[in-house]
């Protein structure tokens, strides 16, 4: 998303001042995003869903033992508190209704009841070890999570050496799946957006471009550093 990424039209064919466009760009920029963060969010959890149910069908990992007490345990691998705390709530409030609407899955002709084991990564790379690990000692089928790229790196070796299938709802970072064929997501890719954000600005006649990013964060310098990318190639000037 473009949450660390701000941008100002400085001249325009029709003459209009540079802050009556700032004031445009913002807007078209804030209603885009708005129906696009609304419309991913129902999109992912609704796949990130159905692709739970179909490894459970699948048995990824040994489906008479994950599936012998007559329960599909899906692992939720996602922070409640440090710094992306906020959203990984936000994610969990989502798979939680997700279950509520769908707290079954038939399998082979029968019946099995999906349980959620919530596992908080705590917004940290050493945390996110420890949670994988409990969610993989938990037996869980399936893992959903998690917001925030790098903790998701972090545990993704552990999930492909475990044979547990893991599936990112929101995070962007393009390391997470990289040559992991245990770890799969549902949204699009840093690179991808980077560059439709950067195609937008410019086919709206923006030409120079101020970027801010937060350090120390992998998607926002990561995003802006595809976005910056991208603009300069289509003949934009960027300012960092």
């Amino acid at each position: 998303m473009i949450k660390h990424i701000v941008m100002f039209k400085l001249k325009d064919a029709d003459g209009r001042s540079e802050y009556e466009n700032a004031l445009e760009a913002k807007k078209r920029f804030d209603n885009v995003i708005a129906n696009v963060k609304e419309m991913k969010k129902i999109f992912a959890l609704l796949l990130a869903l159905a692709m739970v149910f179909s490894l459970c069908a699948c048995g990824a990992k040994g489906p008479e033992k994950l599936l012998s007490s007559g329960v599909v345990k899906v692992g939720v691998f996602e922070p409640q508190s440090g710094d992306n705390g906020a959203g990984g709530k936000q994610e969990v409030i989502g798979i939680q209704y997700a279950n509520s609407i769908r707290p079954t899955v038939t399998i082979d002709g029968k019946e099995y009841k999906v349980v959620l084991d919530i596992q908080d990564n705590q917004s940290s790379t050493d945390k996110a070890v420890s949670a994988a690990q409990q969610l993989i000692a938990d037996k869980c089928a399936v893992v959903l999570g998690s917001y925030g790229s790098g903790v998701s790196i972090a545990a993704g070796s552990y999930f492909r050496d475990a044979k547990v299938p893991a599936i990112g709802i929101s995070c962007t970072n393009a390391a997470v799946t990289a040559g992991n064929d245990f770890y799969f997501r549902t949204c699009f890719l840093d690179p991808f957006q980077g560059t439709v954000l950067a195609n937008y600005a410019y086919d709206n006649g923006m030409r120079k471009a101020y970027c801010l990013s937060k350090l120390g964060d992998d998607y926002s310098v990561g995003l802006v550093n595809y976005f910056v990318e991208a603009f300069k190639a289509l003949g934009g000037e960027v300012v960092e």
